[in-house]
Formats: structure tokens, C-alpha cells, sequence
């Protein structure tokens, strides 16, 4: 029985430090990542061209195929959709401790009611509300980078909506 313990070991010992035997540390950047494909741009297919070859761009001859170009009235749904507000909820933090500019290239400032987002232009207004408390803050910057949240809050606009005990809340905002 020890003879048959002693050929296993012999046997596996060796094969597992082969497999153990290269740190990851020892092996270069390229060693280490060379599973991830390379991105390959790759010619449009001739069936998706977006533009119509066969019609050609010459301006209409006659008066009477000539049309004006006059602006179409906006319907009552497209003025409905302009002047509803977009709202959204979910989490958001607040960010104090931050000495530079921001994305819009404005110096933070933690005493003002500014918020970050990833996508609304700079210089929107939104009414954050929490509970029954709400401030109105302006987007000068870039964030959140956590994927769940979807609004960094300035000091100032996070102790007017009494979250800084918590240091991430439960938000609905509307875009004025």
C-alpha cells in the first residue's frame, strides 16, 4: 500500500508543478492577454449601402415639380413629447473629497448643487428628490463609473437631500 502511495505521488507531483511552475508575474503583458482577439474593421457589405446609386441629384426642371419648402406644423404628439420631462430613478452617491476640474472643465466646487451624469448635456437642470426633501442641481461633469447608480451629487446637493449618513440613496430626478 505505501509502494502504491509513493508511484502516485511520484507520478503527480511532477506533472502538477509543470502545470504551476510559471507565475503569472514572470510572463509579459502580451504572454498573459494573448486570448483576446484583436478588433478587425472589416469593409461595409455592398447590400447595406445607405446611399440609392440609381437615383440621381439633379434639382426638378419644372416649376410645377418644384415644391416649397415650407416647415411642416408639429402635431399635438410631437409638441406633447417636447414638453413632457424626462424622469428617471434609481441610486445615487455624492462625491466631496475631488480637487480639479470636471469633465465640462469647471473647478468643482462641493458647496454648489452640481451632479454628475453620463449622458445629459452639460448645463441641464434636474430636480433631484429623496423622500419628501428635493434640490434642483446643474450637470457639469462625467459619472457615475458605478454601473447601478445613476447620479453623483455634489456635497451640498446630497446634504440638502440628507443623504450624506448614508452615502447612497434611493433618488427620482426630472429634467427641467
Amino acid at each position: 500500500m505505501q509502494i502504491l502511495c509513493r508511484m502516485i505521488a511520484i507520478a503527480t507531483i511532477p506533472a502538477w508543478m509543470a502545470i504551476y511552475s510559471t507565475p503569472a508575474a514572470a510572463q509579459t503583458f502580451d504572454e498573459r492577454w494573448f486570448i483576446i482577439p484583436k478588433a478587425q474593421a472589416e469593409p461595409a457589405p455592398e447590400g447595406l449601402d445607405q446611399t440609392k446609386k440609381d437615383e440621381t441629384q439633379t434639382p426638378p426642371s419644372t416649376p410645377q415639380q418644384a415644391q416649397p419648402l415650407i416647415p411642416e406644423e408639429p402635431s399635438k404628439d410631437r409638441l406633447g413629447a417636447q414638453s413632457s420631462n424626462r424622469v428617471f430613478s434609481g441610486k445615487a452617491s455624492y462625491y466631496s473629497y475631488f480637487k480639479g476640474k470636471t469633465a465640462s472643465g469647471s473647478s468643482f466646487d462641493r458647496n454648489r448643487l452640481t451632479a454628475a451624469h453620463r449622458r445629459l448635456p452639460f448645463g441641464t437642470k434636474l430636480r433631484v428628490t429623496h423622500g419628501s426633501r428635493s434640490v434642483i442641481v446643474t450637470v457639469n461633469d462625467r459619472g457615475p463609473f458605478v454601473r447601478s447608480r445613476v447620479l453623483d451629487l455634489s456635497l451640498a446637493a446630497a446634504r440638502s437631500l440628507g443623504i450624506t449618513d448614508r452615502g447612497v440613496a434611493q433618488i427620482r430626478a426630472e429634467v427641467l
